[in-house]
């Protein structure tokens, strides 16, 4: 009798979408959902993305750029925001400032600007995904000055350094 090793089934994974576009645009181009975004042509205006933004090395960008995860290898004339990390590739010149709380410059990347480190934040959700606290309950503590927060137009923010230390003083009681 022979055995043969069984292999686990594995669930099928859903193809990872990539949204290029090859064109020359001007305006404002902004998406709520994550989406992984490759620009490859001209773009002129405002990008505001979620997900991962990469431009490639052809591209010419003349806009204020948000989004979470940036890869740039082509040439863009404006700020950057990455919320997660921003990677400038060696084909990159990037004239503008930078926010990001992790930044990637590859040899050859050229980059004319300043430059700030932010902290990684956390919204009310990511916290209580997090610490594995209600929403609710996350609320409560920042409203009563028990858990270091910073409120702005938008809600509560939450450093995740700071988060880190209260969480290792054993200040997390409800």
């Amino acid at each position: 009798m022979s055995f043969t090793r069984r292999e686990p089934k594995k669930e099928p994974q859903p193809e990872e979408k990539v949204i290029e576009i090859n064109a020359q645009m001007d305006g404002a181009l902004t998406f709520g959902d994550p989406v992984n975004l490759l620009i490859t042509g001209k773009f002129t205006g405002k990008l505001d993305t979620k997900g991962i933004l990469t431009v490639g090395p052809t591209s010419q960008i003349e806009a204020n750029i948000q989004g979470d995860n940036i890869i740039l290898a082509g040439k863009v004339k404006g700020n950057v925001t990455a919320k997660r990390m921003l990677v400038l590739m060696p084909t990159a010149i990037l004239i503008g400032d930078v926010t990001t709380p992790k930044l990637n410059i590859v040899e050859g990347a050229i980059f004319q600007g300043r430059c700030q480190m932010m902290d990684d934040f956390l919204s009310v959700d990511d916290l209580a995904q997090y610490l594995e606290i209600e929403n609710p309950a996350i609320i409560e503590l920042a409203e009563t000055g028990k858990i270091p927060a910073i409120k702005d137009d938008n809600g509560w923010k939450f450093e995740r350094s700071k988060i880190d230390q209260w969480a290792a003083a054993g200040k997390v009681k409800l």
